[in-house]
């Protein structure tokens, strides 16, 4: 597949390897809607290409990874007025492939929960993780909730919500919440190696992991896309999906019955 031309994010290609780079360094990396389309929209790209296998999510410079997300205000109850990011954090948890969070900056609000929903975190050693929600009257109740707590313990979630501390990459490292640390003139390249270690392993086994680790907090959604992207599309090619398929266009009873002899 053709990479298209974002404004918000630059993409690049590795081998298997796809690397998303939040690229509005003015601006601390910020998520503006725009950002949150072409973020949905290069993770959708990683799902569909068969070509690529992981990617590597990461913040333009040195200083930011991502800062949260600039909201406008909410003048109405219209919601194409609500910023994105629930369905960005929704196709990183739920693509069969896994995601590496390198972060390179400041990882606060919204980017501390962006990271969080990644599959891995390797973090530059000047990295800096921080909720900051109820400080600037905002909130998320839900994937950077329920994922830290995961992550990290509820003790140490509600630490990080109620109390606003900053904490650095060997902190965090140290509570669970980043896997790696790395000085940061080799954070892009560690990722990157990360990745391709990854794709080395089965596919099809990283995907039912992924969905496995993913559908406890997904409900139906969940257990739809273990049954669909994993277990039915193994079943579509046995020898008893043919013979079935094949016996119903012909109008006659299925021999389902040797396969199991």
């Amino acid at each position: 597949m053709s990479a298209p031309t974002y404004e918000d994010i630059l993409t690049s290609t590795d081998g298997p390897v796809l690397t998303i780079t939040i690229n509005r360094p003015e601006a601390g990396n910020k998520l503006r809607p725009r950002t949150c389309l072409e973020l949905h929209h290069a993770l959708q790209r990683l799902r569909m290409d068969p070509e690529l296998r992981a990617a590597v999510l990461t913040g333009t410079g040195e200083k930011f990874f991502c800062i949260g997300g600039e909201h406008d205000p909410v003048t109405s109850l219209d919601q194409s007025q609500v910023l994105p990011i629930v369905d960005v954090y929704q196709a990183i948890d739920t693509i069969p492939k896994p995601v590496i969070a390198a972060v390179n900056g400041f990882a606060v609000g919204g980017g501390n929960v962006l990271h969080t929903v990644c599959d891995l975190t390797i973090a530059a050693d000047h990295a800096v993780f921080r909720q900051v929600g109820p400080l600037v009257g905002s909130f998320d109740a839900g994937y950077g909730s329920w994922y830290l707590e995961d992550t990290i313990g509820r003790k140490r979630a509600k630490e990080m919500w109620y109390l606003n501390r900053k904490y650095t990459a060997p902190q965090a490292q140290e509570m669970g919440l980043v896997n790696e640390v790395v000085p940061a003139a080799e954070l892009r390249d560690r990722a990157a190696e990360v990745a391709r270690e990854i794709t080395l392993r089965s596919p099809l086994a990283i995907g039912a992991m992924k969905g496995a680790f993913s559908a406890r907090h997904n409900g139906v959604s969940g257990q739809a896309r273990m049954a669909h992207d994993q277990q039915l599309s193994l079943y579509l090619q046995t020898r008893e999906a043919h013979e079935v398929g094949t016996a119903f266009g012909e109008r006659r009873e299925p021999q389902t019955g040797s396969f199991w002899t």
